[in-house]
């Protein structure tokens, strides 16, 4: 009997596919149906299954996905999803810059540099008009920068010279803070009224510039090898490259911001080549090597302001160098030199991506367009100057080697802005051209580009504010602010005690007690992502469907 109905089926679905297939051939041929057919046959990519290319493709997918989340928020938290409780990150700031650092910082912001006597000029003095015009500038306003400095070290001595609780570091970092201050305020004053651009800036006070990024080319630590040499199928891979997570953080004096960004040095053109990507140091050794520390932290871009404010892009930033006074004299004074270079591409670096994941993109999504900014390092006598132009931000994975694009720094060497201050309080041996380079500064006006300086962002939704639905919009800003801030969690990672690596994973001496540790379970806390915990209980009595309706949780909207 079952036999019988099976072909009973079988004999009726072969008569109405029968049917159907007449039907069809009886209609007349559409556009559409003249489409599936090609002169030449067309065949699906194949793909390498290799493990290698499989992964490849997963980090590729990876990427689509962060490119295609539309709001600058969703983009920073599609980042962090990965790591409940952080990253394992190489910490980069100015007050720990080992011996020997600037072949590191340049191969981890792959950063061409260029010393100058003086920095290279810009379109503010090019023309003999020009240049007319700034020896103009620099005769009437160096009277007022030199009174600023006489005010600065006044007040300074008042308030801090007989505070003997004050380290001689710190006193030279506040002395520094307010020249820096006093000076920028003398300077937007007077040269407002011939750089229409002053008057539209917005200043940061002590600022937050964090970077998180992805660099590639580094040799695996002795736990990766030993992890590898474990696994039969990663035998083959013992000794290959892995890619670094690296996280900068700094606090400049004072940062000036503006609507519009700088005109480019140089262009991509200018900036891609194969001779150029070879200019670029390859430090392969483990950051740690050297001296610098790590630390697990969320990744965060913070360019020192909340997206959405008008003036995204930064002009002028001036950091301090009081870590100078606690480096080793034996070092010897070219090492004082290459760690002022090196602290100013990690600073320009740093800020110029935190601008770039405002503008959409990222370590993983590379720019359309050159980002430029200016970048200072004083003590309010010593000066250096540096210009910096981010062209690229890939270097994770193989575009260590395969990317063309560099990012240039051009930087100038330390020079003193005055002598000293008598005794009476007047600044003397006053270098003009060291004014000149500052007021340079200030005179380079932002322009408008003529390219599209968000082009992975949505037209309608940028940031979380733009958001509509009240719930989502809530539920994104606390888990951005929540990463933002890098507080630890309510409960701390867990971790194997001395006695459970002795007793239980070293010596196996305790095989009768249940496995309910998460070591004995194969669980690995570190890859616990961003969205697994425990929804938010919605209460009964305000539950919008009544006591008994659903849901019980409150919805999530992780990107």
């Amino acid at each position: 009997m079952f036999a019988l109905k099976r072909s009973t089926i079988r004999c009726h679905y072969l008569s109405r596919s029968l049917e159907t297939n007449q039907f069809l051939s009886a209609q007349p041929q559409t556009k559409s149906n003249s489409d599936e057919y090609t002169d030449k046959p067309e065949y699906p990519e194949i793909l390498e299954l290799s493990r290698e290319a499989r992964m490849k493709r997963e980090k590729q997918s990876w990427h689509e996905q962060i490119k295609a989340v539309p709001t600058i928020e969703e983009k920073l938290i599609k980042i962090n999803m990965p790591r409940y409780y952080g990253f394992k990150t190489i910490m980069l700031n100015s007050e720990e810059n080992p011996y020997n650092c600037l072949p590191l910082n340049q191969h981890y912001t792959r950063t061409v540099f260029e010393g100058y006597e003086k920095l290279p000029n810009t379109a503010t003095n090019k023309d003999e008009a020009s240049k007319t015009q700034m020896e103009s500038f620099v005769k009437s306003v160096s009277a007022n920068i030199q009174d600023a400095i006489e005010y600065s070290n006044e007040f300074f001595k008042e308030r801090y010279g007989y505070d003997s609780s004050l380290s001689a570091q710190q006193k030279d970092k506040l002395l520094g803070q307010i020249i820096v201050e006093n000076l920028n305020r003398t300077l937007i004053n007077s040269l407002s009224a011939d750089a229409a651009h002053l008057s539209e800036i917005e200043i940061d006070l002590n600022p937050r510039h964090e970077a998180f990024w992805s660099v590639g080319g580094v040799n695996p630590s002795k736990d990766v090898v030993k992890s590898r040499k474990g696994r039969d199928w990663q035998k083959d891979t013992v000794d290959m490259p892995v890619d670094r997570l690296v996280q900068y953080t700094g606090e400049p004096y004072l940062a000036i911001r503006h609507s519009l960004p700088l005109a480019p040095i140089k262009s991509i053109e200018e900036s891609t080549s194969e001779e150029l990507a070879k200019k670029v140091p390859l430090y392969k050794f483990d950051a740690r090597t050297l001296g610098y520390k790590t630390d697990y932290r969320h990744a965060t871009n913070i360019p020192g302001h909340w997206p959405g404010s008008s003036s995204g892009f930064g002009l002028i930033s001036f950091h301090p160098r009081d870590h100078l006074l606690a480096r080793n004299p034996n070092y010897g004074p070219q090492d004082f030199e290459e760690v002022l270079h090196a602290q100013g591409i990690q600073s320009s670096f740093g800020w110029l991506l935190a601008q770039a994941n405002y503008n959409g993109f990222n370590t993983y999504n590379d720019l359309t367009y050159p980002m430029t900014t200016q970048t200072v390092i004083t003590n309010g006598k010593q000066w250096s100057f540096y210009r910096y132009q981010l062209n690229t931000t890939l270097i994770h994975s193989d575009h260590v080697h395969d990317n063309p694009k560099v990012n240039f720094c051009w930087g100038s060497k330390e020079a003193n802005l005055f002598a000293e201050i008598d005794s009476t309080g007047k600044c003397l041996g006053f270098n003009d051209d060291v004014a000149r380079n500052l007021i340079e500064l200030y005179l380079n006006a932002p322009v408008e580009q003529q390219t599209q300086l968000q082009p992975y962002l949505s037209k309608e939704e940028q940031k979380i504010a733009d958001i509509d639905d009240q719930d989502r919009r809530e539920f994104l800003e606390h888990i951005f602010k929540h990463l933002t801030s890098n507080r630890p969690r309510h409960l701390e990672i867990p971790e194997i005690y001395l006695w459970e690596r002795i007793y239980k994973i070293d010596n196996k001496t305790r095989r009768m007690e249940p496995k309910r540790r998460f070591f004995e379970l194969d669980i690995n806390p570190w890859r616990r992502t961003l969205d697994q915990h425990a929804k938010e209980y919605i209460p009964k009595a305000v539950r919008p469907g009544g006591p008994k309706s659903k849901p019980r949780f409150k919805k999530t909207y992780y990107p």
